[in-house]
């Protein structure tokens, strides 16, 4: 009798899909309630990642007998992390065009403040904002989010896999 495994994709993209929509509406929340998601509350967002990696890896262990290698739990942490950038840089995308256009330069007016604060001259100003203002736009927005995601998930799967790992014994 053969044994099946389960996909580590299809795992991580159930997983994925429903911790970035929990994800989404954390983010979504904070922006309503016109709390800066930028700030260390819009951090918080990363332990849904997090915790949503680690059910992902559980979910995974139990379908393939308990055992899972560093490699699987890595792809899993990447892939739950790629998921999490794409819808979380949609929704970003959808936010800023349609239900609130203005968001970006509100931001921009923010930063400007931040920098004058430091002490920064116009000219050093002008050029910050126009640099900033290159890296926000809409589309952007959902790069910026998957390269991101990738890079942080990435970095969290390293720590996140190589706990939960349980590798299955070579002469089984």
């Amino acid at each position: 009798m053969t044994e099946t495994h389960p996909s580590v994709s299809s795992v991580a993209l159930k997983y994925g899909l429903i911790g970035a929509l929990a994800s989404v509406v954390f983010t979504a929340i904070l922006l309503i309630t016109g709390v800066d998601v930028s700030g260390w509350i819009g951090a918080l967002g990363y332990l849904i990642l997090i915790a949503f990696m680690v059910i992902a890896m559980k979910e995974y262990k139990k379908q393939n007998y308990g055992f899972m290698s560093y490699g699987q739990g890595l792809g899993i942490g990447t892939l739950v992390s790629l998921v999490f950038g794409l819808l979380g840089g949609v929704f970003m995308f959808i936010y800023t065009s349609f239900v609130d256009p203005n968001y970006t330069s509100s931001m921009m007016d923010k930063q400007r403040i931040e920098l004058e604060e430091r002490g920064m001259s116009d000219e050093q100003i002008e050029q910050a904002i126009a640099m900033g203002e290159s890296f926000s736009s809409p589309g952007m927005m959902i790069v910026w989010s998957i390269v991101g995601y990738l890079i942080i998930g990435f970095l969290i799967s390293l720590i996140v896999s190589a706990v939960m790992k349980h590798k299955r014994p070579e002469f089984e």
